[in-house]
């Protein structure tokens, strides 16, 4: 027995009831329990009960449902739950507490959707873009948008950003590349 185990034994030992139709989730219910140190009753004697999703007892408000995402009983856990979160379930549970498995962490990055570099920079910093293109100095492009050398030299900050590029001259070439890949593909 782990050293594990033999401290989960030590600790004080709550009555549990098993409550399933079928005898091999039965047996695999009654084994989690004892193996987590405590001890087998009558579901009228027990202080928590452990159930599948098939046949949870309704007049109970101490139940562990294995295997169901059910919000109405005091506990869930998944199917594979270990030895050590049946038993922290219980523990839990026979305190008055609530347990809900969480939800499975994904390994890994997702693929993430890339916006469509038509919509990557907003109407006005495709304005500024635009004059910057044309050789425009941050305060030419002011008058000619009629907006002040402040908000020009943001959305400057904006666009470069947005492109990843350094100077005027990288994010126009990069903004005309985005545009001809949009057209390619």
């Amino acid at each position: 027995m782990s050293s594990a185990l033999v401290n989960l034994a030590a600790a004080k030992q709550i009555r549990v009831g098993v409550s399933t139709t079928d005898p091999d989730q039965h047996a695999k219910l009654a084994s989690l329990a004892t193996q987590a140190g405590h001890v087998l009753v009558d579901l009228q004697t027990a202080d928590v009960i452990m159930t599948d999703s098939r046949q949870p007892p309704e007049a109970f408000d101490r139940v562990i449902v294995i295997g169901a995402a059910n919000e109405e009983f005091a506990g869930t856990l998944p199917v594979d739950a270990t030895v050590e979160q049946i038993d922290a379930a219980i523990r839990a549970v026979a305190a008055g507490l609530i347990v809900r498995a969480s939800a499975p962490v994904p390994s890994g990055f997702n693929a993430v959707h890339e916006p469509d570099p038509g919509n990557l920079l907003t109407p006005r910093e495709h304005e500024v873009l635009d004059c910057i293109a044309k050789g425009l100095t941050n305060k030419a492009i002011a008058r000619q948008l009629d907006i002040s050398l402040h908000t020009v030299k943001f959305h400057v900050e904006s666009v470069f950003r947005k492109l990843g590029a350094r100077t005027r001259t990288e994010a126009v070439a990069k903004a005309h590349n985005r545009a001809r890949e949009t057209i390619v593909l």
